[in-house]
């Protein structure tokens, strides 16, 4: 199989490839690290080579059955545990981290037959929208590598665009998932709250703002990722409510007439870019001539004592990390340790008092209580992914010193993803549409709590309306 072949599966196909024979998981495998060999130094999205440990899996532990047997798959660089492999979270004081157990949601995709081949490159804990950490230098946009890849699952997404996997592991606490799917032009889903395990050691992360699940480029691929990995684990604190079916069948099934409220206004009040804005607009045309029915209309709720909270409960959960660490080595963080920014949204943590800290945990509920109660008239609510087309490598550098500069470039670009790791509600970006100059842009879609299948069911719809699969970067081996 040349690398324009494997371009042309997804996750599914490569299974049923292996599946009737036609390739071998180890075959399937030095394709995959062909495309990574080729594309890589253009994009910076791989940052740890684990071959050998794929290499072993497909020798002594590969499962005889699985639905994704056989099939090369990456690993974001942040939470996703692999027994003897470092877990740097992007940053320099965890770069030696090295886990001695397999997370439970690793543990799932292995059982499934995915083969971990690598990690992919994530800003410094998560904490920005720009995957640029000093760890590792920045991942670059595959349309325009002038461009971010979005963060904090930049390396997923821009591995997945740049063709080395058809899918790949990301997480997602303020929108980490959507927004460099929305970037990159990939499918990406951020599932409810409780959906996936986040065991053996943690019972949730960023107080369950943030979830674990996948970057794609096909929709099919999203939902039997899902179904692999979904469901409660031994000693979960919650997990979302069951589905029906499997997620895999909703993609072909037809969703009905649904009632999709749309928004295009930030509720901090920040401009949306026209081409953000074209890209609801047409879809909503789009979305009426599928049968839906289409209003604007949006909750009222507080949205800055929402962003003061979600603030409060991320530093506060990074400090907590960064302690850790530091009795695991034995030493607090040096100045070269953290990157500026990232230091001081961690010592915002460090100052709120407990009770502060509980009185977010109740902001936040308390939106996603009005959220359910809006959404007990609509289906979907529609919305941007980003309020702008994907910005610079540079302007969201999380070691400047100009830290106000940042802070107004980060808020300016995304006012509507973090609302939906608040709620605990699944949204994903659907890639419908392009800037002026030929970059992504996704679409937001949010349902009720719990209610995955609705977005895929209108993701396929979507996806056979608008093809996108074929829509890819038009460069080979690193040259455009």
């Amino acid at each position: 199989m040349d690398l324009a072949e494997y371009a042309e599966h997804d996750a599914v196909g490569l299974a049923e490839l292996v599946a009737n024979g036609s390739l071998s998981p180890l075959e399937v495998l030095d394709v995959a690290n062909r495309a990574v060999s080729a594309s890589n130094s253009w994009v910076n999205a791989v940052v740890t080579d684990m071959t050998d440990e794929a290499e072993r899996f497909i020798k002594n532990d590969l499962p005889e059955e699985g639905p994704l047997r056989g099939v090369p798959f990456l690993l974001k660089d942040l939470r996703a545990a692999y027994r003897g492999v470092a877990t740097t979270s992007g940053s320099r004081f965890f770069r030696d981290r090295v886990p001695s157990y397999d997370s439970e949601l690793v543990r799932r995709y292995k059982k499934a037959g995915l083969v971990i081949f690598g990690k992919t490159n994530t800003p410094e804990f998560g904490g920005n929208v720009s995957t640029e950490p000093i760890l590792f230098g920045p991942t670059r946009n595959p349309w325009d590598r002038e461009h971010i890849a979005g963060g904090s699952s930049g390396g997923s997404a821009a591995a997945v665009m740049a063709q080395m996997v058809p899918a790949a592991h990301a997480s997602d606490g303020g929108g980490s998932i959507r927004i460099p799917a929305s970037c990159c032009g990939a499918f990406g889903l951020k599932p409810s709250r409780g959906r996936n395990p986040a065991g053996p050691v943690a019972g949730e992360a960023w107080s369950g703002m943030s979830v674990e699940h996948a970057i794609t480029r096909s929709v099919r691929d999203s939902a039997a990722i899902l179904d692999a990995s979904s469901g409660p684990d031994v000693g979960d604190p919650y997990w979302a409510p069951p589905r029906a079916r499997p997620y895999i069948e909703e993609v072909t099934t037809h969703p009905g007439r649904l009632r999709i409220a749309f928004s295009k206004t930030a509720k901090s009040g920040v401009e949306v870019h026209k081409d953000c804005l074209r890209a609801i607009e047409e879809s909503a045309v789009l979305l009426e001539d599928l049968g839906h029915s289409v209003e604007e209309a949006e909750p009222e709720y507080d949205g800055s004592a929402l962003g003061d909270a979600m603030r409060t409960i991320i530093g506060a959960n990074m400090k907590a990390a960064i302690d850790e660490r530091a009795r695991e080595v034995g030493r607090d963080p040096g100045e070269g340790d953290i990157e500026r920014v990232i230091r001081m949204r961690a010592n915002r943590g460090d100052e709120v008092t407990g009770t502060d800290y509980a009185a977010s945990l109740q902001t936040m509920h308390l939106v996603g209580r009005v959220f359910g109660r809006f959404m007990s008239a609509y289906d979907v609510f529609m919305t941007p992914t980003t309020a702008r087309p994907p910005l610079r490598i540079g302007e969201l550098d999380t070691d400047t010193e100009d830290v106000d500069t940042f802070l107004q470039t980060l808020y300016s670009f995304i006012p509507f993803t973090a609302v939906f790791n608040g709620t605990g509600q699944p949204a994903m970006s659907v890639p419908l549409s392009q800037s002026g100059t030929g970059l992504p842009i996704g679409v937001q879609f949010a349902a009720r709590y719990g209610d995955e299948a609705t977005l895929f069911r209108l993701a396929g719809q979507l996806e056979s309306a608008r093809p996108w699969f074929d829509r890819v970067p038009n460069f080979v081996g690193g040259s455009r």
